[in-house]
């Protein structure tokens, strides 16, 4: 048998949809002895879809229902699986810095570690950017991961409970009037209507949700007549939209906007613009654009070592002819995913060189929650260019989502966990309750 050591070792930092994805796909081709190993290293200890935390934000979905754990995929596909979080990397010995992991008490529960590598992909996602916003930091919730979508969630529903036994009111205020803040905006008011079903009657009358977006409107990357529905519907539904609206600080009461009025919102989520870590601004050489991202080659190399790749949303891709790089969403980060899944084994297993990226743009999807949901299908396919709204819209939505469980855990088991939804819907709460 080969040696361990001289297995090829393929390390992907991220398990988001790009990370998860390739793991899952590359460790089960490689299980034969002798073949590479793939190790994933993240600081969660589950993988959410994120297309879904603001769902999980608002409590109309139970993440407890819908994660991934690390290390149950780890078994069942063959990668390892290494907790925590990427804190450095050495290019010349081909090794990566992995901090310690601490319980909430403070106790030492995996030391650093050093993790050697072949090959490596970088998919370690994106968050939120407050563009240094004065309080934005420490009076703002994100939901960039699952670990923050469910501290929103607790947060969320310990206010509700104070609302409903004092007769207090609740003010929301979501800056980003992005697909984040949108979808997030509906979830909420779906979550007041629910609660009615549990005895909060007059939630609605007493919970306010304003969203506000700096440009002139909402879903500015959607066709013009999907961001005038959507802000329509939004407000039928009771949100307050603000566009043209710049918020120039928040404290632990309001938003300040820079006309210099002020909006009270005794919760306050941070859904605006998009960058990758910090961390990789200064991460031993790799070239960076303005929000941090990875600069990379059409092959998904980094422009300065091919032996690292970056997917995703950490990535900025610019294809030849286009003058902005590819977008930070989900559909970017599968099709990079698939891309890699197919051509990493002719890359180690052969020696070729990986042929060029090709992206295909096949729209976007806003989910309006049970309410309404807008599609564009994008420049690709005999229906290039076709809005949709309503119910189709909606199953696409949720199309998305089942194919990538499949992905992840094969079409059998993908089904089966759509049925176990699909009973859980009709057997347990329409929202998280405990």
């Amino acid at each position: 048998m080969t040696d361990q050591r001289q297995r090829h070792r393929l390390v992907i930092v991220g398990g988001g949809v790009a990370g998860l994805e390739i793991a899952s796909a590359l460790a089960r081709r490689w299980r034969r002895p002798g073949t590479p190993t793939v190790t994933l290293v993240d600081r969660d200890s589950a993988h959410v879809w994120k297309p879904m935390l603001h769902m999980i934000a608002a409590g109309t979905r139970d993440v407890s229902q819908q994660q991934t754990p690390y290390l149950a995929q780890a078994r069942d596909t063959g990668f390892v699986y290494q907790p925590g979080e990427l804190c450095g990397l050495n290019r010349e010995r081909r090794e990566l810095q992995i901090a310690a992991v601490y319980a909430d008490d403070g106790r030492l529960l995996i030391p650093g570690r050093i993790v050697g590598y072949d090959t490596l992909i970088i998919a370690i996602g994106s968050q939120a950017n407050d563009f240094r916003t004065r309080g934005a930091a420490n009076h703002c919730y994100r939901i960039d991961s699952r670990e923050q979508a469910d501290a929103f969630n607790r947060e969320i529903r310990l206010r509700v409970l104070q609302c409903v036994a004092q007769d207090a009111q609740l003010s929301i205020g979501i800056v980003g009037g992005g697909a984040t803040g949108v979808e997030l905006a509906a979830e909420l008011v779906q979550l007041a209507e629910s609660a009615a079903a549990y005895g909060a009657h007059d939630l609605m009358s007493r919970m306010s949700v304003a969203l506000i977006e700096s440009g002139p409107r909402l879903l500015a990357a959607f066709p013009k007549d999907i961001s005038e529905a959507t802000r329509a519907r939004l407000e039928q539904l009771g949100v307050r939209v603000y566009t043209d609206t710049r918020v120039s600080a928040v404290d632990a009461d309001a938003f300040l906007f820079s006309d210099g009025t002020r909006r009270e919102a005794s919760l306050k989520i941070w859904a605006a613009g998009v960058k990758a870590a910090n961390l990789l601004s200064n991460l031993a050489g790799l070239e960076v654009n303005a929000i941090n991202q990875l600069l990379v080659r059409p092959s998904l190399q980094t422009t300065q070592d091919p032996r690292i790749y970056a997917v995703g949303d950490c990535a900025s891709l610019t294809l030849s002819g286009n003058q902005r790089s590819l977008p930070p969403t989900a559909q970017v980060a599968h099709q990079q995913a698939q891309y890699l899944i197919r051509q990493l084994p002719r890359v180690i297993e052969r020696g070729l060189a990986p042929p060029d990226f090709v992206h295909r743009d096949l729209g976007s999807l806003v989910s309006l929650g049970e309410y309404d949901a807008f599609a564009s299908l994008g420049k690709f396919g005999l229906l290039k260019g076709t809005t949709l709204r309503g119910r189709l819209a909606q199953a696409s939505h949720v199309l998305l989502y089942r194919s990538h469980q499949a992905r992840l855990h094969g079409i059998i088991r993908g089904s089966l966990l759509w049925l176990v939804d699909q009973l859980n819907a009709r057997l347990r709460g329409s929202i998280r309750l405990d």
